[in-house]
């Protein structure tokens, strides 16, 4: 069995090892370095790119093995297609139920603040100063997304072969083949026993590539921070810091307001489980991507009490279905391109604009850039908003990431616990326990 360390060995081992060999105090150091070097000396910050570059690529490469292979294990674990159908139906009704109020929360406050006012005049046309690089990213972010309609969203999830899933990348099309091979050994009964011990012990040698791989995320942090604060400064940022700084204020406010309460009556505190990931949200901090925290989640949830099959079940699906920093975001920046571009949308069309997003949010991973583009294939579908409008955000796209990885990945560890308890897998008394 996939052995996981409590809560009480955790803290011993964070004491026992020396500050500045901590993972996350690496990061964080890292990122200050990198804000350093990107401001004092652009040059070299720039030429740090391939750092971030780099580092991201190796966790790409690894998250669809480690996603199949958990997503496998999780539903093939279960024993019984009943629970099994309980688990997703659950799974699936939170997951819609958050999503839509993240949606509906950035939507209101994006209306009250209104960050977009004042970059065109009334009656005046709009005409987005920005470099010939910056264009040429948002449009390539604009083919990227162009012209799918619903029926070729659902065809898309289906890989043009098995390995093809793994090739793409795409999460969507990793899951649907791993609830194929799932289903597949779970109607075997006995006999799919050996295949399940078979990707418990294939996870554990994902999970040992992807913790070498994480102990680069300082680098990666570093090469990201320098070239983000190089490139655009952050006194170039103008008017585009006022949505920031609402988009950060925003998913505050949801994780503490919506999420906070849903933990409260689930019998823990939010501000506890946040200074138990502390390490986690650092490293997502520091590298802009959900997924290299990934493995210390699924370790640490079970930890508290979770069952390695609800975990290994929600938290991957979750990274493709649970997305509330992206939902956030994604309402936030359409409105605020509408009223930038003085586009005036009735409050019925912006319903139909989250309606939108809710769609074409799904299968945006926590890797850097995927909510540019899934905003992007947003956009499409609604043409009254400028798509030239586009490249305002990409100079702040970058700090709006990190937040959107962050918030996506607290509502996955909450969603786990929350999950949990209606499973009647841990108690109040075994969660306040373990949270410390």
């Amino acid at each position: 069995m996939i052995s996981t360390k409590s809560v009480e060995q955790l803290e011993t081992d964070e004491r026992r090892t020396p500050w500045y060999k901590i993972l996350y105090v690496q990061t964080i150091l890292a990122v200050l370095i990198g804000i350093a070097i990107g401001h004092f000396l652009p040059t070299l910050g720039k030429q740090l790119e391939p750092l971030s570059k780099g580092f991201i690529a190796l966790i790409k490469m690894m998250i669809g093995p480690i996603i199949f292979c958990t997503v496998v294990h999780g539903i093939a674990s279960i024993g019984d297609l009943k629970r099994l159908g309980r688990l997703g139906l659950k799974a699936l009704i939170y997951f819609e139920v958050i999503s839509t109020i993240a949606l509906i929360v950035g939507l209101l406050v994006v209306n009250v603040l209104r960050p977009g006012d004042g970059f065109t005049k009334p009656g005046e046309t709009f005409h987005a100063e920005v470099s010939e690089e910056t264009t040429a990213k948002a449009n390539a972010a604009i083919e990227a997304s162009k012209e799918q309609s619903h029926v070729d969203f659902f065809l898309h999830i289906i890989p043009t072969t098995f390995m093809g899933a793994f090739v793409s990348g795409d999460l969507l099309q990793v899951l649907f083949i791993s609830f194929l091979v799932a289903i597949a050994i779970l109607s075997m009964g006995e006999r799919g026993e050996p295949a399940l011990r078979f990707f418990e012990y294939v996870t554990l040698i994902f999970f040992g590539v992807m913790n070498l791989v994480v102990r680069f995320a300082p680098l990666g942090a570093l090469g990201a921070m320098s070239f983000t604060i190089s490139q655009h400064g952050l006194g170039t940022l103008g008017k585009l810091l006022y949505l920031m700084v609402g988009f950060y204020l925003t998913s505050a406010i949801f994780v503490f307001l919506v999420l906070g309460t849903i933990a409260w009556f689930s019998g823990f505190s939010i501000v506890r489980f946040l200074i138990y990931i502390k390490e986690e949200l650092v490293l997502v901090l520091g590298t802009s991507s959900s997924e290299t925290a990934l493995p210390g989640l699924m370790k640490k949830t079970q930890a508290l009490g979770c069952s390695k099959t609800t975990v290994n079940f929600v938290i991957p699906t979750g990274y493709s279905f649970n997305l509330d920093g992206t939902n956030i975001y994604m309402s936030m920046a359409a409105i605020f391109l509408a009223q930038a571009t003085n586009t005036q949308l009735s409050i019925w069309e912006q319903v139909s604009l989250l309606a939108i997003a809710m769609l074409t949010s799904k299968g945006s991973s926590g890797v850097t850039g995927a909510g540019f583009v899934t905003l992007a294939a947003t956009l499409q579908v609604v043409p009254r908003i400028p798509i030239e409008a586009l490249p305002l955000l990409l100079g702040i796209d970058r700090f709006m990431s990190e937040c959107r990885a962050i918030t996506n990945f607290i509502g996955n560890g909450v969603a786990t616990i929350v999950i949990s308890r209606w499973e009647k897998e841990l108690t109040v008394e075994e969660l306040q326990k373990n949270l410390g």
